[in-house]
């Protein structure tokens, strides 16, 4: 059990973004195409976090074009560069599931100030 604890505590980052559920963030992620690294932006409200140690996880929705595209980052993954807080959210609630039914101004977060 040990080794297990050694192995998962060395793959964690030392420091961690700071980000709240319904804050605006950015993502920015790696990408790997063939021979070639890029780095991609993902731009959305974050609408849950779960678990904790290397299986942290955080989803980021966002709307484009009317479609709503929702992914999944692990905190700790070497391909998550950085994330960037754009804009502090009001939120009463740990999981903001409910964004999905949601269209338009309505799926809006009222921000913190």
């Amino acid at each position: 059990m040990d080794l297990i604890k050694a192995f998962t505590d060395e793959q964690l980052k030392k420091e961690l973004p700071k980000f709240e559920i319904g804050d605006t963030v950015k993502v920015y992620q790696r990408i790997v195409e063939g021979a070639r690294t890029r780095t991609q932006i993902f731009e959305g409200t974050v609408i849950a976090k779960r678990n904790s140690g290397v299986s942290e996880t955080f989803t980021v929705r966002r709307i484009s074009y009317g479609v709503g595209t929702e992914k999944t980052f692990p905190i700790h993954s070497p391909n998550v560069q950085d994330v960037v807080v754009t804009r502090r959210g009001k939120v009463r609630r740990a999981k903001l599931y409910y964004l999905r039914g949601r269209v338009g101004k309505y799926a809006k977060v009222k921000e913190k100030i």
